[in-house]
């Protein structure tokens, strides 16, 4: 079974981490990913750098443009973790735009995410009619999962036809800014939590965008099955470095 089918099944709420491979510098990838596991957190999502963000608030952009200067590529993460799984167990999924992809060859990244014990990817801006049409088969054969996005102006049709597609849990974008841009959630985005309990959705849902402390991850999780936290976690790393990581997440989930 896939790691983060597996992990679903755990009766407790998920706390899931982002942060951008190469960050603060190059060579410190594993070691964030070691440093999270060790603080308990429950899935790493492993943000591959790119120049064009879209869906990134100007923490992550920055941490991003940051991780390419020091010389981030797609091979350098992948050379980085390929021993990976002989230290870690938890999920692990890399979260990027599909350009960077594209040009590494799909099948190729696949393949390699596979053989190094990636379980799922993220790819915002990769459509769910061209994946099931071009990808999908591929991203079944390596056993990766691709997580979909919804947010609050999704109709529940188009998240009926993501649910049918996927096959782990959804990414329930809190709100339809970029990431960062929260200071806590209002009675829309409450509403929108709610919403998407009543549909009974037979994927779990796991909330991002506007989770940064523990009241915030409570909220979140009141009808979701875990949350991640991206920009406020690259917040901390910047200001406390790799030795901040455990007092970062002792405090989301005491």
């Amino acid at each position: 079974m896939n790691r983060i089918n597996k992990k679903l099944q755990e009766d407790k709420k998920l706390l899931s981490i982002y942060f951008t491979a190469g960050y603060p510098k190059l060579e410190d990838t594993t070691t964030v990913i070691h440093e999270l596991v060790k603080a308990g957190v429950d899935m790493i999502e492993i943000g591959l750098p790119f120049s064009d963000p879209l869906a990134d608030g100007p923490t992550i952009q920055e941490s991003s443009t940051a991780a390419l200067k020091n010389g981030m590529t797609t091979a350098t993460l992948f050379e980085q973790i390929k021993d990976i799984r002989k230290t870690v167990d938890i999920p692990l999924i890399v979260m990027g735009y599909f350009n960077p992809m594209l040009q590494y060859g799909v099948e190729e990244f696949c393949a390699k995410c596979a053989e190094i014990g990636i379980d799922g990817l993220i790819m915002p801006d990769l459509p769910l009619a061209e994946y099931e049409m071009h990808y999908k088969a591929i991203f079944e054969k390596y056993d990766l999962k691709m997580i979909f996005l919804i947010t609050p102006q999704t109709a529940d049709a188009r998240i009926r036809q993501i649910d049918a597609a996927s096959d782990a849990f959804i990414y329930m974008v809190s709100s339809a800014s970029t990431t960062g841009k929260t200071s806590g959630f209002s009675t829309v985005q409450t509403d929108y939590f709610e919403r998407i309990a009543k549909l009974q959705l037979k994927n779990p849902q796991i909330v991002g965008f506007g989770i940064k402390d523990e009241e915030t991850f409570k909220a979140a999780t009141q009808t979701a099955k875990g949350a991640i936290i991206g920009s406020a976690f690259i917040k901390a790393l910047t200001a406390d470095g790799i030795e901040g990581i455990g007092n970062f997440i002792s405090k989301i989930r005491p």
